[in-house]
C-alpha cells in the first residue's frame, strides 16, 4: 500500500490503492503473461551452468582508452571507502579491508542497488593508486561471488551502471595490477558488456544499457573490443530515437534522466574521441537536443525542475554537464516548453508547470500523476516544489500521487495508482490508471505572460475539469493565480455526487520558513537568502501543514501551504492565490 501523505488535517490519510480499480484492469494482464514467461525463461537460460562460456569466448587483453566520467566524484566519500565505510542510498556499512562488502547483508534494497552497480568506484578513483588498488581488490572480489549470472546482481539497470563505472576505472585499475588480475579484470568487463547486448531489459533504459556496452567496447583494446563497440553503436541510434524526443525531453520525462544519459553520451564521445573516431550522428544529436532541454531545466538555483521521478540533482553534476554548452547563460533566462514542461519566467520569479501526461507502460515506472504539478523559484530561493520522489526512494510509493506535489486534489480517490505486489515485483512499479489529456495554451503580453492549463483527469471521479490559470507580471515580480473546478461538458451520467472537498498545496522546500499572518489568508514565505514573500489566497481555509521532502533518497522534514475547501459538481468553483514580493500590496487577483 502507498504510504500515507502527510500534512492532512488529524490522522493521515492513506491514499486508497483500489480506490480507482487500477490494479485489476485487464490492460495489465498480455503485460504480466508476456513477463512471466520471458522472465522464467531467460532465467533458466542464463542459469544454466555453461552459460558464462558464451560471454567469454571473445576475451581483451589489454585496455585502449580512459573514457572520462563527468559526474564529480566525491573524495571524502573515497577516504571514508579507504577505511571500510561504505555510505550508499543513505545507509552505511563497514568492511575494512581485507573484507569486503559482498559476503554480508545490505542494510536496505537501495544500498545494494548502488553497492552492485559500483556507484562507489568514481569516488574511491579519488584517491590516487591507493584507491585504484582497492577498486581493484572489490571488483576482484565481487566477481568472486558474482560471476555467474544471477537475477538481482545482474538486472539490466544495475549491470549497465557497473559495466559503466568499470569501463571509466579500468585502464586506471589495470595499471596496478598484476598481469592476472589485469587479464581477468579485462575478461570481466567484456562479459558484462556482451551481456548488455542480449534480453531482458526491454526498452525503457535501452539506450543507457546499450551507451555503457560501447563505451566498454572503447575501453577494450583490439579485436574484441571493436566487435562490441560496432554491435553497440549499430543498435544505440534506434534506441536513442525512441529515449529522447525532438525536443530533448527524456521518454520518462523525468528532466534527471536526461541529464543522467547527456552525462553517459558525453563520455562516449569523449571515449571515442580518444580512439579517433567520430560519434555516429544519432549520438552527436541527442547529445545536442539534450543539452538544449537542459537549458530550460536547469532553474536558477543551478538545479533541475523536480518532475514525473527526477529530483533537482545538484548544482555540480548540472554545471558538469552543461560545462560543453556554448549556450549555457541565456540572456534573462530560458523560456518555453520542452519534455511536457512549460516555464515562464520575470526578472525575480521562474515558474514551471508540468502540462503533459506522464510517460506510459514501460516508461511509467517513475511516473507521476501530479497533472499541472508547479515549482517556482524567487530570485535563487526554490520555495514551491514537490515532495522531491524519486527511485531511490521507492519505499514512499504514496509521493507519486497528485497530494505529493504542489498541485490540486480532489476528495480522496486516485485516478492512477502505483502498480505494488507480485504485479509490481513483475513489470515494475509502473503508473497504471486512467489516461487524461492535459491542453495548454500561452500569451505574451507588454510586461505579462499568461498561461492556462487544464485537465480532466477527474472527470471520470467527479465530472470536473481542473484548469490552472497562471498570469505572471514581469515588472512587478507578482504571480496571480487560478485553479478552475468546473463541469465538463462530456461529464458521465454516473457522477453523482452533488459535492467533493478540495485542497491545493504548495509543498515548501525544506529550509523554507512560512509563517501565517492574523488575517488568516496570508503567508510570508522565508528562503536561504531570507528575502520574504507574500503568499495570499481567497481560499475559505488555508493552513501550514507539516509535509515531507526526498532527496538522494533521504526524508526530510518540510512544510507545505493547503488550501481547502468543497466544490460542487454541478457548477464552477474558483480559488485564486497570489505570490509577490514582501511589502507588495493588495488582495489576490
Amino acid at each position: 500500500m502507498p504510504d500515507a501523505i502527510p500534512g492532512l488535517r488529524g490522522a493521515p490519510v492513506r491514499t486508497p490503492v483500489r480506490s480507482s480499480g487500477v490494479q485489476t484492469g485487464p490492460g495489465l494482464w498480455p503485460a504480466i503473461l508476456g513477463r512471466v514467461l520471458t522472465r522464467q525463461m531467460w532465467i533458466e537460460l542464463y542459469g544454466l551452468p555453461g552459460y558464462g562460456l558464451t560471454l567469454s569466448a571473445d576475451k581483451a587483453t589489454a585496455f585502449s582508452a580512459t573514457p572520462r566520467d563527468f559526474r564529480p566524484a566525491d573524495a571524502t566519500m573515497g577516504k571514508a571507502l579507504l577505511g571500510g565505510r561504505f555510505l550508499l542510498a543513505g545507509a552505511h556499512l563497514d568492511a575494512e579491508a581485507p573484507a569486503d562488502p559482498w559476503n554480508r547483508p545490505s542494510p536496505t534494497k537501495p544500498f545494494a542497488v548502488d553497492l552492485h552497480a559500483f556507484l562507489w568506484m568514481p569516488a574511491l578513483m579519488t584517491q590516487g593508486d591507493r584507491g585504484a588498488r582497492e577498486a581493484l581488490r572489490l571488483t576482484l572480489a565481487w566477481a568472486d561471488t558474482f560471476a555467474r549470472w544471477s537475477p538481482f546482481a545482474w538486472d539490466p539497470a544495475i549491470l549497465s551502471r557497473r559495466v559503466y563505472n568499470l569501463a571509466c576505472a579500468a585502464r586506471r585499475m589495470g595499471a596496478v595490477a598484476s598481469e592476472i588480475d589485469r587479464l581477468r579484470l579485462a575478461d570481466m568487463l567484456g562479459r558484462q558488456a556482451r551481456q548488455l547486448l542480449r534480453p531482458p531489459g526491454g526498452l525503457a533504459g535501452k539506450a543507457e544499457r546499450l551507451t555503457a556496452a560501447a563505451v566498454a567496447g572503447c575501453v577494450l583494446a583490439g579485436p574484441p573490443g571493436a566487435r562490441l563497440r560496432r554491435a553497440a553503436l549499430g543498435r544505440l541510434p534506434a534506441a536513442l530515437r525512441v529515449t529522447v524526443s525532438g525536443d530533448g525531453g527524456h521518454a520518462s520525462r523525468a528532466p534527471e534522466a536526461g541529464l543522467e544519459l547527456l552525462l553517459d553520451l558525453l563520455t562516449l564521445d569523449d571515449a571515442l574521441s580518444q580512439l579517433s573516431e567520430s560519434p555516429p550522428e544519432a549520438v552527436a544529436g541527442a547529445i545536442l537536443r539534450l543539452t538544449t532541454a537542459l537549458r530550460l531545466q536547469t532553474l536558477p538555483d543551478g538545479r533541475l525542475a523536480g518532475f514525473q521521478g527526477g529530483g533537482p540533482s545538484s548544482p555540480a553534476r548540472v554545471a558538469a554537464a552543461r560545462a560543453h554548452d556554448e549556450h549555457a547563460e541565456v540572456p534573462g533566462g530560458a523560456v518555453g516548453s520542452v519534455g511536457g514542461l512549460t516555464r515562464i519566467r520575470s526578472p525575480l520569479m521562474t515558474v514551471v508547470a508540468d502540462t503533459g501526461a506522464p510517460g506510459r507502460g514501460a516508461w511509467s515506472e517513475t511516473a507521476c500523476a501530479q497533472p499541472l504539478a508547479l515549482e517556482i523559484v524567487c530570485g535563487r530561493d526554490r520555495l514551491v516544489t514537490g515532495c522531491g520522489w524519486t527511485p531511490r526512494a521507492a519505499d514512499r510509493q504514496g509521493l507519486r500521487l497528485a497530494p505529493g506535489h504542489s498541485t490540486l486534489t480532489l476528495g480522496e480517490q486516485s485516478f492512477a495508482e502505483p502498480l505494488g505486489g507480485w504485479r509490481g515485483e513483475l513489470l515494475g512499479p509502473r503508473l497504471f490508471g486512467r489516461a487524461w489529456q492535459t491542453t495548454v495554451e500561452r500569451r505574451d503580453g507588454d510586461g505579462a505572460v499568461w498561461l492556462e492549463i487544464q485537465h480532466d483527469a477527474w472527470v471520470a471521479s467527479f465530472g470536473l475539469l481542473h484548469q490552472r490559470r497562471l498570469y505572471l507580471d514581469q515588472r512587478l515580480d507578482e504571480l496571480r493565480a487560478e485553479e478552475r473546478l468546473h463541469p465538463s461538458p462530456d461529464q458521465p451520467a454516473v457522477v453523482r455526487a452533488i459535492a467533493a472537498p478540495w485542497a491545493v498545496r504548495f509543498h515548501l522546500e525544506p529550509a523554507v520558513q512560512a509563517s501565517l499572518a492574523r488575517d488568516r489568508r496570508s503567508i510570508l514565505l522565508r528562503g536561504h537568502s531570507g528575502r520574504g514573500w507574500w503568499f495570499r489566497t481567497d481560499g475559505p481555509d488555508v493552513a501550514i501543514e507539516p509535509s515531507v521532502h526526498v532527496e538522494e533518497g533521504l526524508t526530510r522534514r518540510s512544510l507545505q501551504v493547503v488550501v481547502r475547501g468543497s466544490a460542487r459538481t454541478d457548477t464552477e468553483t474558483r480559488i485564486r492565490w497570489k505570490l509577490s514580493p514582501a511589502g507588495a500590496s493588495g488582495d489576490p487577483g
